[in-house]
């Protein structure tokens, strides 16, 4: 029970106080002068180094495993996961400069919408009818809530200036989740080819290859971008403390979830990160003053309720599945003691009783661990795949 307290407070304390500095770092100014931080490759780059080095001594210290053993394609999985990881981030920050983050948040919940439409196009994969209806649901939410929203602070030029920011705002947020999809096909992919591979792997290697890629990006001479950053960072010490804590608690924050993951199940750690998405908005509304008004918390109750049909469907078909593969091993334990027994004569029972019983309860035995072998491998593949459909967001 200790173990469940301590992982449910530390999703909620790490990931809550991320979202916090996350809109904080973008959208608070710093210093006499009131300048923003708007260094987005920079703030993914220490986030990447952050996650990299912690899920290192995860794995290393805590879970006391190897790392593991790389080669040519593994490099090259990695890099690509990593390429379409670092592209998607900044277009999340630019949208925080046209939506409030209540929005950003809220709209961030259809990641599933190209998470299917890229599994589709990408590796042809096919989904049950109640997956296109959670996604009919989050899609109808976000699109009320933006229709609904309300501005008490008019933009220049008027409330179509509004209109087009909102809009824009959101285009940019469709085309984060639309890299996030295909982050997140691949590394569903990654996972089938390659059985070795964990979420602490690829946590530690993909943060690993990102940071490499945004340190190359950052080292081209004709990108002041690090240079403006560290002098940014220089006068406005502030916003380093920020980045770090925000940095830090997104890096725990997925240790967490992997611990949760493991140790608790995939529907515990679903209801806790979905709770933490809607407390995320709450402390946002409540804490930075955004209003949201009657309809636009009816639309935010229709999103939810598409996530929690989601996972409720999830967890019955994984129930029905457990049941099925229970009764087939029921059936085939059965058939092979008739046929075990139909190839025995009356005769000669009694002369190889003992024979009969020992081979049935090696047998048996044999079958136990066959089955709980491949219980185990699907269990893990399952973590995974919801590992990175959960964590990640």
């Amino acid at each position: 029970m200790l173990d469940f307290v301590v992982c449910v407070g530390g999703i909620y304390v790490c990931f809550l106080t991320w979202s916090t500095m996350q809109e904080r770092v973008t959208s608070v100014t710093y210093g006499e002068d009131h300048q923003r931080f708007r260094f987005t490759i920079v703030l993914n780059l220490i986030q990447a180094l952050f996650a990299s080095v912690i899920g290192y001594f995860y794995i290393r210290v805590i879970q006391r495993k190897p790392m593991l053993e790389m080669n040519g394609h593994r490099w090259k999985r990695f890099f690509q996961v990593a390429v379409y990881s670092s592209c998607a981030s900044p277009f999340g920050y630019m949208a925080l400069r046209y939506i409030n983050y209540p929005t950003m948040t809220l709209a961030k919940t259809c990641k599933m919408v190209p998470v299917l439409l890229m599994n589709k196009i990408l590796y042809r994969r096919h989904y049950p009818a109640y997956k296109y209806a959670v996604v009919a649901m989050i899609t109808a939410g976000v699109s009320a809530f933006m229709l609904f929203k309300t501005s008490s602070k008019p933009a220049k030029g008027g409330t179509l200036a509004v209109v087009e920011n909102s809009l824009y705002g959101l285009f940019l947020v469709f085309i984060n989740l639309a890299l996030d999809g295909a982050v997140n096909s691949t590394q569903d992919q990654v996972f089938v080819e390659d059985r070795e591979i964990t979420g602490q792997h690829m946590m530690c290697m993909m943060n690993l290859c990102s940071t490499a890629l945004m340190i190359l990006w950052l080292a081209n001479p004709f990108n002041p971008e690090l240079a403006s950053a560290t002098r940014f960072l220089y006068t406005h010490p502030r916003a380093l403390i920020d980045i770090g804590v925000f940095a830090l608690c997104g890096s725990l924050g997925q240790c967490f979830v992997f611990y949760t993951l493991a140790n608790f199940g995939s529907l515990t750690l679903t209801t806790v990160t979905v709770t933490r998405k809607f407390l995320t908005i709450l402390i946002s509304v409540f804490y930075n003053g955004h209003r949201l008004n009657g309809k636009q918390w009816m639309a935010t109750g229709l999103v939810f309720a598409g996530i929690v049909l989601d996972v409720y469907k999830k967890q019955m078909g994984k129930r029905q599945a457990q049941a099925m593969a229970k009764g087939a091993g029921k059936i085939s334990a059965k058939s092979d003691s008739g046929n075990e027994e139909s190839m025995l004569g009356r005769s000669g029972k009694r002369v190889v009783s003992s024979l009969s019983k020992e081979r049935a309860a090696a047998t048996r035995a044999a079958l136990e661990r066959v089955a709980k072998e491949s219980d185990a491998v699907a269990s893990r593949d399952l973590r995974r795949r919801r590992m990175v459909n959960v964590a990640a967001s």
